[in-house]
């Protein structure tokens, strides 16, 4: 007979040490977990500067504003500013910033997009791609004074354009009047700081799109036409309207390059507001300023309430 191996028996591990053994092991906690709740108000104190902004310069002048219109030159309650916003005046200063915040705000829109699809094809890094982005950046912010002095130097009665149509091809584009200076003038330059805002705004959206679609779709019989129709544009739609409203709020609320452009009259509800404060010829009426900036408010708050539901739903469409 050969020689038999030694049995060794394995421990019984009770009570305690069969504890140990079968739980799972949880880790320590951190010690930014340890601190607990306690760091968050150190975090907070970062959002200070921040609301104390927000407080100065937009709530406080909103809520001052707004005030402003719920008394008379004595400092009496009265709702009487706020019933002038039915006045046929007022409500066509209001359907012209409407119309021409829609209109810019479409094409500017329209043409951004296009503009998001031809760079879609290039590299995020490359020259091209970085030049685009970073002029989009600069011209969404040139507006003001600066854009309607380059405009009237351009297409002014004696802009550089207007001159030279006029000396080479006998075209006069004011042939109707000085329509640069009245409503109509306002949608070009309008259009010049919409179209960058939709590239910036649209372009993450437009570049969320993913290869894989577009090849399962060719995979399974369909046509690029076929993945533009039934793919991408529902999954552009809601950043492509958000956006849209975003533009329309931005071109709703300009004023500075309309101040400049047209110095006569108000045929827009910024423009309103500016001759309730500093007319000569309207004393008395600069509460009603109170009462057109509330109805700003109301109108922009509404698109941007409108972007802001759109947003929450394209974010879920591109998770």
């Amino acid at each position: 007979m050969g020689r038999s191996s030694p049995v060794t028996s394995s421990p019984v591990l009770t009570g305690p040490d069969l504890d140990r053994v079968t739980s799972p092991a949880v880790p320590e906690p951190s010690a930014s977990a340890r601190r607990g709740s306690g760091g968050g108000w150190l975090a907070a104190l970062g959002l200070v500067p921040f609301a104390a902004y927000l407080l100065l310069f937009l709530l406080l002048p909103t809520v001052l504003s707004v005030a402003s219109g719920l008394f008379d030159d004595d400092g009496s309650l009265t709702f009487a500013n706020f019933g002038a916003l039915a006045d046929p005046v007022i409500l066509m200063t209001f359907w012209n910033s409407a119309w021409v915040s829609l209109l810019t705000a479409l094409v500017g829109a329209f043409v951004g997009a296009l503009a998001c699809y031809a760079l879609l094809g290039l590299p995020e890094t490359g020259a091209m791609r970085t030049m685009v982005d970073a002029a989009s950046g600069v011209l969404a912010q040139f507006g003001g004074v600066m854009l309607a002095f380059a405009w009237i130097a351009t297409i002014g009665l004696q802009g550089v354009v207007t001159q030279a149509l006029m000396t080479w091809f006998g075209v006069n584009i004011f042939a109707d009047g000085a329509w640069i200076y009245a409503l109509p003038g306002l949608i070009l330059p309008y259009i010049y700081f919409q179209v960058p805002l939709m590239v910036i705004t649209f372009m993450p959206a437009m570049s969320a799109l993913r290869p894989q679609w577009a090849e399962a779709n060719l995979t399974l019989g369909g046509t690029r036409a076929g993945f533009w129709r039934d793919i991408a544009v529902p999954v552009l739609a809601p950043s492509f309207l958000a956006s849209l409203l975003l533009l329309f709020a931005n071109a709703y609320s300009s004023y500075a390059t309309a101040a400049a452009l047209a110095s006569q009259g108000s045929q827009i509800v910024p423009l309103q507001i500016r001759t309730a404060l500093t007319s000569e010829t309207l004393l008395g009426r600069e509460n009603l300023a109170g009462a057109l900036a509330f109805g700003m408010i109301v109108v922009v708050a509404l698109a941007m309430w409108g972007y802001s539901a759109i947003q929450r739903r394209a974010a879920r469409w591109q998770s």
